[in-house]
């Protein structure tokens, strides 16, 4: 990849794109970028580390699955970010243990393994970006696990909901997308939904739901009502 190829995706990651180290700029300027559709296994647990990875366009999951086949969502990798599990194994030189999968079409770029240990050697600039990256993201699966482990699932439900709605009243998911991403039993999510329809909070389609008052949603999303399951 050439220079003004390198100029065009690092404008995504602006701690990058003003540094003028020689050497930063000559290894960038070697990557390729990867075109996945959606769907698409990224990586799984198990498989070896071979590339620094950053998203450029789309989202990818990145998912833990148990030996039951029960899945966590653990973070997405969206535009402008790194994989914070990919860092992990090429630093520690291990195996990746979880997997991720494209939830949209995704372009994003490969740094190989050798070109990664040789600016993060040499490379102040580079060194620093990646353990920021790094840094914010360890931050927010310390809180996925408080939540997972401390939260009462209807907060956590009605916050989720809220988010993934923005400003919309309406989205459209599974009751099984939103266990995986809650880290729970579909089951689980089942009752609380037909508790939030019967108490008029949302009303539940096959493949939707509609918020009907966001105001209360927002309520228990802070902690101010609702039951634990």
């Amino acid at each position: 990849m050439g220079a003004d190829a390198m100029s065009g995706w690092i404008s995504r990651f602006p701690s990058l794109a003003d540094v003028a180290d020689p050497l930063l700029r000559s290894s960038l300027s070697a990557v390729r970028v990867m075109e996945l559709p959606s769907g698409a296994t990224v990586f799984r647990g198990g498989d070896p580390c071979r590339n620094y990875l950053l998203v450029l366009e789309g989202s990818v999951r990145v998912q833990k699955v148990s030996e039951s086949g029960r899945e966590i969502l653990l973070y997405r990798v969206e535009s402008g970010q790194s994989c914070i599990l990919t860092t992990a194994c090429l630093l520690a030189g291990e195996d990746y243990a979880a997997e991720a999968v494209t939830e949209t079409p995704v372009r994003a770029v490969a740094i190989p393994l050798g070109l990664f240990h040789e600016a993060m050697g040499a490379s102040r600039p580079f060194r620093e970006f990646v353990f920021r990256a790094y840094a914010e993201r360890i931050t927010s699966l310390i809180l996925l696990v408080e939540a997972v482990a401390f939260g009462r699932m209807d907060v956590r439900l009605a916050r989720c909901l809220l988010e993934r709605a923005g400003d919309g009243a309406e989205l459209n998911t599974t009751h099984q997308d939103l266990a995986t991403e809650l880290g729970t039993a579909r089951e689980v999510i089942s009752r609380l939904l037909k508790e939030f329809e019967r108490t008029g909070l949302v009303r539940l389609q096959r493949g939707r739901i509609i918020l009907d008052d966001s105001a209360e949603l927002g309520r228990i999303a802070s902690g101010a009502g609702g039951n634990t399951p």
